[in-house]
């Protein structure tokens, strides 16, 4: 037998070691962001960080948005932690996003609410995230395209982004239509997970019968979507105003160190880089972004030294401030859970 609430400890133990050591070993970069970072105009780089601690309770309104959607409860103080907090387990312990939906589906089954719905609220969540996204993405592309900018990568990363965006819909769709087919999918996942696990392990980590019960929990959540579409305008308003947010936190990078912008370069130097945040092999797109976002802005006549400054800041602000807050959501959790 398994000591289940030993295991949890001995996760949420390696989860916060796990996150000491990245910034430990980030220990060399978090130097050159901040000395980056005082250089700035102070009340500029103080409205960027306020932005982005908006938008972490922007997400937490999206999530709430659609929870209600769904029928399932929270506030947007408690899914504002839940989304950082799973944030925090994706970078610190990659898992491909699944120990992001952990922390949802464990706070779910927590508060006696169904972890079918709550793995449709997150999917749901990604795939309007990326609609609104590839909304900018496209006007980046024509940005790009007018300025004669637009190269081979941009167009591959683009079409892994629209292929994500698909896969997503289609999951959403054959839930919405067919539980009986999603069961087979996700056992057919189960399945190929526990070949995997097995030689590890010596048992099956996932129940193929579980995956059935499961796909007609997602469906039931789905099946009132078509019924109220215009139900999805909240969302979609809240996942557009979370990119308006990210780009205004570029546009007070650029204002903080006097760079010279224009909105073409705001929204092509935003789209380049959040693309290839999302198609990154890397969580968040760690070493990949701070590495294409200095030549997507110089392509967009950005001089090199600022771009560089600009990447540094941006990244800065961007992901280390929700790191940091993720981090502390995780231990609230935690301590939460304890309590209870």
């Amino acid at each position: 037998m398994y000591n289940f609430p030993i295991m949890r400890k001995v996760i949420i133990v390696l989860i916060l070691f796990l996150g000491a050591a990245f910034v430990y070993l980030s220990f060399g970069e978090l130097e050159s962001i901040l000395g980056t970072l005082r250089q700035g105009n102070f009340w500029f780089v103080l409205l960027g960080i306020l932005i982005q601690l908006g938008w972490i309770f922007v997400t937490g309104l999206t999530y709430l948005s659609i929870f209600r959607l769904l029928g399932l409860q929270g506030t947007a103080y408690e899914l504002s932690l839940l989304a950082t907090g799973a944030n925090f387990v994706n970078i610190v312990a990659p898992s491909g996003g699944m120990g992001g939906v952990a922390v949802f589906i464990a706070d779910a089954n927590r508060n006696g609410q169904s972890p079918g719905k709550v793995l449709i609220a997150t999917v749901l969540y990604l795939f309007l995230d990326y609609i609104a996204f590839l909304s900018v993405l496209t006007l980046g592309l024509i940005v790009l395209f007018r300025r004669n900018d637009l190269d081979l990568g941009e167009i591959a990363a683009s079409a892994i982004m629209f292929s994500i965006a698909a896969g997503l819909g289609f999951f959403l769709y054959l839930g919405s239509r067919s539980p009986n087919l999603l069961g087979d999918t996700l056992a057919r996942l189960a399945r190929l997970v526990n070949r995997v696990a097995k030689p590890i392990i010596h048992r099956d980590y996932l129940s193929e019968e579980r995956a059935h019960e499961f796909a007609h929990e997602m469906a039931d959540g789905l099946k009132s979507l078509p019924e109220k579409p215009h139900s999805l305008a909240i969302p979609i308003l809240f996942s557009f105003a979370n990119k308006a947010l990210l780009i205004s936190v570029l546009l007070s990078t650029f204002m903080a160190f006097k760079v010279p912008f224009s909105a073409g370069t705001v929204i092509g130097g935003f789209a380049i880089s959040y693309l290839f945040l999302i198609v990154s092999p890397t969580p968040a797109g760690i070493g990949i972004v701070e590495g294409i976002m200095p030549l997507a802005l110089s392509s967009l006549h950005v001089p090199w030294s600022q771009a560089v400054i600009i990447t540094l800041a941006y990244r800065g602000i961007t992901f280390w401030i929700p790191l940091g807050v993720g981090a502390i959501a995780f231990q609230i959790l935690n301590r939460e859970t304890k309590a209870e």
